[in-house]
């Protein structure tokens, strides 16, 4: 890369994305005004309401699940401090939100704002990656790449579930590794499981392909990461719950795949309750019949979500899922919760 291309790049990569903190507001005020509104604002207060319903059931286990790119936009810190406070107990999510947004910062590199009328050829030639308004540098990505290729390396050549593999992430940042705090640090620490079932649809994918790549080579035997494991664990946690709330950013496959654990417990012959509270943020629609499928009313068809105590919110999650956890975080349902640290039923 040339003098004039380096500073260029320099210049693209100069505005940070700074990630919000929902404690140092409080969004009760609005929340409350939004109550008496309609539309959308109305659904997001009733959204909240339900989300502190389930932190004041001390019976209910809230899992979120996370789809899209608000972790690199802004709201990383959001879920790190969700669980911080103990407002969530399991995590469910795309491995792009957990490796090329958490990790990857938690290795000490940023996101950045894009710039909007930039090239996207000009981009390649730098190796600026971007995600709508949002660069990363594709030099850290591979960085981050090679981390996960050296984790793997580390570990028993044996089979792993995803939930297995990022906590094994979270022991190394947490043995001094991590330059800044991650949601994968702090859930480890926490004992709340992450997992992400399509794992290797994400930066990690790189450097597992390497890790097996290389030792096949060198006539050694490798990790695998076993996507059963992932479906039969998030299940076990759902029989052991009981009841469940969830608080879905985006849809996708953590959306499904955490919903489907009802009919896992089913076909497995336990009766497991649908999830009681369900909250859906998302943009999709749900003509072509998109929306990660289903809307949640849809769901219950299907036996996996109550009907009684859902809500639909269809906005942009960045611009609310701030407000609901800072509205949550105010009203205080969280100090009284006690961890359940799913986590620990595996180790």
């Amino acid at each position: 890369m040339d003098h004039q291309t380096h500073n260029r790049k320099a210049q693209l990569l100069s505005k940070t994305v700074e990630h919000i903190d929902f404690t140092s507001f409080d969004a009760r005020p609005i929340i409350d005004s939004m109550s008496k509104m309609s539309f959308t604002s109305r659904d997001l207060a009733r959204a909240a309401e339900i989300y502190n319903t389930m932190l004041r059931d001390k019976d209910c286990s809230v899992i979120l699940t996370l789809a899209g790119s608000t972790s690199a936009g802004g709201c990383m810190h959001v879920y790190r401090d969700m669980v911080k406070n103990g407002m969530v107990d399991a995590i469910v999510a795309t491995g792009a939100s957990i490796v090329d947004m958490d990790f990857f910062e938690a290795l000490g590199f940023k996101h950045y704002q894009a710039d909007s009328a930039v090239d996207d050829r000009e981009l390649r030639e730098m190796y600026i990656d971007r995600i709508y308004d949002t660069y990363i540098d594709e030099e850290e990505l591979q960085a981050c790449d090679h981390t996960i290729f050296e984790i793997a390396n580390a570990l028993e050549p044996k089979a792993y579930s995803s939930r297995a593999f990022i906590a094994e992430m979270g022991k190394w940042l947490a043995d001094g590794n991590a330059k800044k705090e991650s949601l994968i640090e702090v859930a480890y620490k926490a004992g709340v499981p992450i997992f992400c079932p399509a794992f290797v649809d994400s930066s990690a994918g790189f450097g597992l392909v390497k890790h097996q790549v290389e030792n096949a080579k060198a006539g050694k035997p490798t990790m695998v990461l076993d996507a059963i494991a992932d479906f039969r664990e998030l299940t076990e946690i759902k029989i052991k719950a009981g009841t469940t709330g969830l608080l879905m950013v985006g849809g996708g496959v953590p959306k499904n795949f955490t919903q489907d654990t009802v009919v896992c417990a089913e076909i497995l012959g336990i009766e497991a309750e649908m999830h009681k509270y369900a909250v859906q943020i998302t943009v999709a629609d749900v003509r072509d019949g998109a929306c990660s499928s289903s809307t949640l009313k849809e769901a219950c068809s299907w036996g996996k979500v109550d009907v009684a105590l859902e809500q639909m919110v269809f906005a942009e999650a960045g611009s609310v899922i701030p407000l609901i956890a800072s509205d949550a975080y105010h009203r205080g349902a969280w100090k009284d919760r006690t961890a359940k640290k799913w986590a620990g039923i595996f180790a």
